[in-house]
């Protein structure tokens, strides 16, 4: 687990570029600091951790952009404790950013390779997430439910309908909505029937897809 000076001062680079390009959450830039990039992507692409941008990680996935991840984040004002449902663990780093922010985490996988990598390399970096599951992210952890907020790290053509029901009234619910590109969309729960949503610009994911363990 090679974690070195160097890239500490390429992770203080990072946040200061995420900085500039608008995030203001102090605790979301510290997490950005302090969690090696590197280690979450094999290690012949280590360069390119601290750049932001999207990466390939295999199973057709990809690990965020930092500054997505950062801005997605931001939306959520993590405070310690808030039980936070993430639906796409990937490579795991959200999950440790929002760990970090002091969430309790219940994270969904679909790929069962990406979840035995990121079930393994968490821990080891001290990373522990409530509760990580592999299944179908548009069903959701109806068990675990409600949540203070959700996360979907996929984009998805249309909202799945039992994340709106698993998130508790004031919670939010983050999701890159749309086919190709997507607009980053936040709902806000406001009664057990009525939703406010905001919406804030394009950005592109990977889709989100049901049913397709």
């Amino acid at each position: 687990m090679n974690n070195t000076n160097k890239h500490q001062g390429l992770r203080n680079q990072l946040a200061k570029i995420l900085e500039d390009k608008g995030i203001t959450d102090k605790n979301v830039l510290e997490a950005i600091k302090k969690i090696p990039r590197h280690l979450f992507l094999n290690s012949s692409f280590e360069d390119f951790a601290y750049q932001d941008k999207a990466f390939p990680i295999g199973a057709g996935q990809t690990i965020s952009q930092p500054y997505t991840v950062a801005f997605q984040s931001q939306l959520l004002e993590v405070k310690k404790e808030d039980k936070i449902l993430e639906i796409g663990t990937g490579s795991g780093y959200q999950t440790a950013v929002l760990c970090l922010l002091g969430a309790k985490v219940y994270s969904v996988e679909r790929q069962n390779e990406l979840f035995k990598t990121t079930s393994l390399l968490l821990p080891k970096l001290g990373i522990r997430p409530k509760h990580l599951s592999f299944g179908d992210g548009y069903k959701g952890l109806p068990n675990y439910a409600p949540f203070d907020s959700i996360i979907v790290t996929a984009g998805a053509p249309i909202i799945p309908q039992p994340l709106m029901a698993q998130l508790k009234i004031g919670g939010k619910l983050v999701i890159p909505l749309g086919e190709k590109e997507q607009i980053m969309t936040m709902l806000i729960r406001k009664n057990e029937t009525q939703f406010e949503k905001h919406e804030f610009g394009d950005f592109k994911f990977v889709p989100l897809l049901e049913n397709k363990n």
